[in-house]
């Protein structure tokens, strides 16, 4: 009987697995998992994978209010104390979102629980989050309680289970953020990326462990070695060995190969330019990178890249990827993070995006110099951006003096073109204002 099937018969067929949670935890639980564990061996998925986890961990997390000024910074909760200092004893911010960008991708879902204890800060004692705790993915079940056993019926809940002191422990759907890939087919969970492209990730594993046996054979080609009579088994191994000890490895490239009398060696030369196997390779290389987001000059790909559209590469990979990750993460941890009053006061969550998207120190200071002397920036936050003091009567906001409104052209000006009627002339001599 299967292991959810047990759960079932304990409280009367009520709870079931969400979609493909039971198939994937009973293939592990055999040891028969889906995708081969030695995916991350393949070159492309790692890269990809690594780009993502180190894209997210890089930015850091604001906290922001609307008001009726406009967006300002709003002031810190103890959520944001630990999304900016420590979200647990044992990680670091960047370490922990790496680590969650990681689960996702890799299993197609993410789960981190939110650790709350009872504060006397807060009006009326209310609980505050203590710390944030990175579920292992293949450690967690998505659960759904259709006949309302531990609540409402329909609720979601996520079964954990300690790989070190075995307990296994339920939690609240309130009590985790839970983040997916974007192939979801019922909402609840995401499917991985490994299983979708599981026929070519194998492909790669297995090219590269074609070239993996090439090298240690000291790039040699198969031979066929011809003699006359016939040989027993065991002895074709012996001879077989014998030849490869002289002819494999690369200590042993260029040397000569000694042959018994009335034996022929025959090189079978398979030529991977005439199989195409870096066309292929570099095909299969490129469908991951697509799959997981991620640009051609970002796996090192620059055949159709150069200096001067690698900026907008960078913008179309915040667009095209990053983009719909960090909203699903910012709209998860609204909900989850903040509570009914901070809602209410429009307080939000945001990734710092700026990090990848800042450019060469000339583009830069072009840019924040628009910003100063058009009035959009005051000196003092161009100054914060560069990570610059602030100075004294930086606080406000400049710009050029000769701009009026299209509106306002003309007004207070006489019959003759200026205030007052009276016409401004230069002599012709001393080419100056008359007094």
């Amino acid at each position: 009987m299967k292991a959810f099937d047990r759960i079932r018969e304990f409280f009367g067929r009520a709870i079931r697995p969400a979609a493909g949670a039971e198939d994937e935890w009973l293939l592990e639980w055999l040891g028969i998992p889906g995708t081969p564990k030695k995916a991350l061996g393949e070159v492309t998925y790692f890269t990809c994978l690594k780009m993502l986890s180190e894209t997210l961990g890089k930015m850091p997390v604001k906290f922001y209010q609307r008001t009726e000024r406009g967006i300002e910074e709003a002031g810190a909760n103890a959520a944001y104390g630990l999304l900016r200092t420590r979200p647990n004893p044992q990680m670091t911010p960047t370490t922990f979102w790496g680590t969650v960008e990681n689960n996702r991708n890799h299993y197609g879902n993410a789960y981190v629980w939110i650790q709350r204890e009872f504060s006397r800060r807060k009006y009326g004692g209310d609980l505050e989050v203590k710390n944030l705790w990175v579920m292992p993915s293949s450690d967690t079940s998505v659960i759904v309680d259709d006949k309302g056993v531990f609540g409402a019926a329909g609720d979601i809940y996520y079964w954990y289970t300690d790989r070190y002191s075995g307990e296994s422990h339920i939690f609240p759907s309130g009590d985790v953020m839970h983040f997916k890939t974007s192939t979801s087919f019922d909402g609840l969970t995401g499917a991985p990326v490994r299983e979708i492209l599981k026929a070519t990730i194998e492909g790669g594993l297995e090219s590269q462990r074609f070239m993996n046996n090439l090298y240690t054979g000291g790039l040699t080609a198969r031979a066929a070695l011809q003699y006359t009579g016939d040989l027993s088994p065991k002895l074709e191994r012996k001879l077989v060995a014998r030849l490869e000890e002289y002819a494999n490895g690369a200590n042993n490239a260029g040397k000569f190969i000694p042959i018994p009398i009335g034996m022929k060696l025959e090189p079978l030369n398979i030529k991977l330019t005439d199989s195409q196997f870096f066309e292929l390779k570099k095909y299969s290389a490129l469908q991951i990178a697509g799959a997981f987001g991620i640009k051609p000059n970002q796996i090192n790909d620059y055949e159709k890249s150069s200096y001067a559209n690698s900026e907008m590469q960078n913008i179309s990979f915040y667009i095209d990827t990053e983009l719909y990750i960090l909203k699903q993460y910012e709209e998860e941890m609204d909900y989850k993070l903040l509570d009914p009053q901070e809602r209410e006061e429009q307080k939000y969550w945001k990734f710092n995006e700026n990090v990848i998207l800042r450019t060469d120190a000339k583009s830069q200071a072009a840019i924040l110099t628009g910003y100063v002397q058009n009035g959009i920036y005051t000196p003092n936050e161009a100054r914060s951006f560069m990570n610059r003091p602030r100075m004294e009567g930086g606080d406000c906001l400049i710009c050029n003096g000769n701009y009026i409104k299209v509106a306002d052209i003309g007004k207070g000006q006489g019959e003759g073109g200026s205030e007052g009627g009276e016409d401004l002339k230069i002599t012709k001599e001393r080419q100056e204002w008359p007094v």
